[in-house]
């Protein structure tokens, strides 16, 4: 600063008269023309080592002093007037003094002064930005365990940080917007981020994740799995006759599968709209049908229920006669269930099998198809028949009216020696003349 020659908070008393009157002398024989302080601004993680220096540009040998934001002497020249040994000596030169600052916390925090003892004196500061941390990332969740449909509520913390810190949220690798609310306490910042989600049988074991921005650390996060409780998935399939007709006589088998969280305990086979008939045998997840017949026709409905609800999958059995011949067109279809279920993940499916549920009708349609194309194929060759019938009478029709035809000026020119007696003989004999006629060749 111009116009302050003396360093504040040096050496013992003995000392410091001498210093100061070395240090006026220099100060009245140096001009410092041409000389000037550069040094730059330090962010610094707190308990990390900051490093201040002070360099000059075209130096002529002046004294170079540190001073700390209290106006107190760090460094004059390579000497440490002050008793903090966090303080250490780096580099000093006539061009440079450098100087550490380890274990730094908050309150060093401040403008650090750089002098040049020229004529007059020189200054510059730099600013030194301690950043804290945030301790203690938590996330809190509102429900432990949740049921498929809910709103749960989570809760991330991120305390006493300096700036305030930014979370951000993502549940796999999907990124969600949450609220955030900002706490200051002295010069500390809290932020909680509020984030409400509502799950489903998906979410299950999926994590999510507090993630925090703050300019201190790098990938610093938590993370919760949820845990959600679903009604149970339920699929039928058949395992025989394998993607073969269900005819009269033979046997039928049919598998039930269901999972759910938790895994189902009730599981049940049972007729629409009709009693099961006695022939049936129902073991487990298993029913089977050792003799079909087509009193067996209908909607047989597998049931299972766990602790949240209860699903179906249905089947539809359709019986042929045994003289039926026909291979189904298409040997499976999907599975449908009611509105409360979904497919099985594959993981939980003991074969391929389960994916398909053959329907015994198939083969009813490949049959209908092949009686649509032979009646197509009937009505066009009695249409081409037809037409071609038509054109045979019509040109028979044609050739029979071909010929010559007499009219009124013909008749008496067959005696008349000439034309004129052949006119007049036409015009006045017509009384003696035949009736007229036409002939038909």
């Amino acid at each position: 600063m111009a116009g302050r020659a003396q360093p504040s908070g040096g050496p013992g008393p003995g000392l410091l008269p001498l210093l100061l009157l070395l240090l006026s002398a220099a100060a009245v024989i140096r001009t410092g023309d041409g000389q000037n302080l550069v040094t730059e601004d330090v962010t610094v993680v707190e308990g990390d080592v900051a490093t201040i220096s002070c360099r000059v540009k075209n130096s002529d040998d002046s004294v170079i002093q540190l001073l700390n934001p209290n106006r107190q002497t760090i460094y004059f020249r390579d000497f440490r007037p002050l008793k903090d040994s966090r303080f250490q000596l780096v580099n000093f030169s006539n061009s440079e003094l450098r100087v550490s600052l380890t274990n730094v916390s908050v309150s060093d925090e401040g403008r650090y002064f750089c002098q040049l003892y020229t004529d007059p004196p020189q200054e510059i500061y730099t600013t030194i930005t301690v950043l804290v941390p945030p301790r203690n990332l938590v996330i809190d969740i509102q429900k432990e365990v949740a049921v498929e449909g809910e709103e749960i509520e989570l809760n991330c913390t991120a305390m006493a940080s300096r700036p305030a810190t930014t979370i951000r949220w993502f549940k796999g690798n999907k990124e969600l917007t949450g609220k955030s609310e900002v706490e200051q306490w002295l010069d500390m910042y809290t932020v909680t981020s509020q984030l409400v989600l509502k799950v489903g049988r998906e979410d299950d074991g999926v994590p999510v994740i507090c993630l925090v921005d703050h300019p201190a650390v790098k990938d610093l996060q938590t993370q919760r799995y949820l845990e959600v409780m679903y009604k149970p998935q339920v699929r039928v399939s058949q395992n025989y006759p394998v993607q073969g007709l269900t005819r009269e006589g033979e046997p039928l088998e049919l598998t039930c599968a269901a999972f759910g969280k938790p895994q189902p305990t009730d599981m049940r086979w049972l007729r629409v709209d009709d009693e099961m008939p006695q022939h049936v045998v129902v073991s487990g997840s298993n029913l089977l049908i050792s003799n079909l017949n087509k009193t067996d026709n209908g909607t047989y409905r597998c049931e299972a229920s766990n602790a949240v609800g209860k699903s179906h999958a249905d089947y539809m059995l359709f019986v042929y006669d045994t003289t039926a011949t026909t291979e189904p067109a298409v040997h499976g279809t999907p599975v449908l269930l009611n509105a409360s279920t979904e497919a099985l993940p594959t993981m939980h499916l003991s074969n391929a099998s389960l994916a398909f549920r053959p329907d015994s009708r198939a083969g009813e349609e490949g049959v209908i198809r092949s009686v649509d194309h032979a009646v197509v194929g009937g009505v066009v060759a009695v249409v081409v028949f037809a037409m071609l019938c038509l054109l045979i009478i019509l040109g028979r029709y044609f050739a029979r009216h071909k010929g010559t035809y007499f009219t009124h000026e013909a008749k008496g020119a067959d005696d008349a020696a000439d034309a004129d007696t052949a006119i007049i003989n036409a015009e006045g004999g017509q009384n003696n003349s035949e009736e007229k006629k036409e002939y038909f060749i």
